[in-house]
């Protein structure tokens, strides 16, 4: 029995690292988000240096016409790829923290099996058909959440697939209206 407060200290200091590997993870993350919002503000603020020294340089109004109407198009390459840098960022945390709950559902499927063979070395006499019931109860818990890992896997496989294509089409299509959108100039007589 003296090995039992062992184990339960084990236990209990592998849960505390879990605890704190879920935490750096989401922490890790978080730093990532962080630090892509700061670039884009800083190209945003880059921007609006190089399009004001653009605007204080023009001296007709046509330039000026012609300046404002492309300097307000939004730019979908720009919101296409900071929603891929966002959705990159989340779905690195979430294998991350889809690795880290593996882990942690194996070491406590290794716990139960260790639990249960303990058990069933000191079981009494008859207890066997109990002990075979309880080992057959994990077993089909270990294949039940098996098989509902290895489905959230898949349809993770088919988000992603369906995300990138999603974002594909909408770059296609915003590069086959930017021909449609820009403002004709008019043409000067001579």
């Amino acid at each position: 029995m003296s090995t039992l407060p062992a184990q339960l200290i084990a236990s209990h200091k592998s849960s505390i690292d879990a605890v704190l590997a879920f935490q750096n993870t989401a922490f890790a993350g978080f730093e990532k988000l962080v630090d892509l919002n700061l670039r884009v503000t800083r190209a945003v603020l880059d921007e609006v240096a190089q399009k004001s020294s653009e605007a204080a340089e023009l001296q007709d109004p046509q330039q000026a016409f012609a300046f404002v109407s492309t300097a307000v198009q939004p730019s979908p390459e720009k919101a296409i790829a900071y929603g891929k840098h966002v959705y990159d960022i989340l779905a690195g945390v979430q294998a991350q923290v889809a690795k880290l709950t593996e882990a942690q559902v194996a070491e406590v499927q290794k716990q139960l099996a260790e639990g249960i063979e303990a058990l069933a070395k000191n079981a009494p006499a008859g207890s066997e058909s109990a002990v075979a019931l309880t080992k057959s109860v994990l077993a089909n818990a270990t294949s039940a959440y098996d098989s509902l890992a290895k489905a959230a896997k898949q349809a993770a496989v088919v988000t992603e697939s369906n995300i990138a294509a999603a974002a594909n089409a909408t770059f296609e299509a915003a590069e086959a209206a930017k021909p449609a959108a820009r403002p004709q100039q008019p043409r000067r007589s001579a």
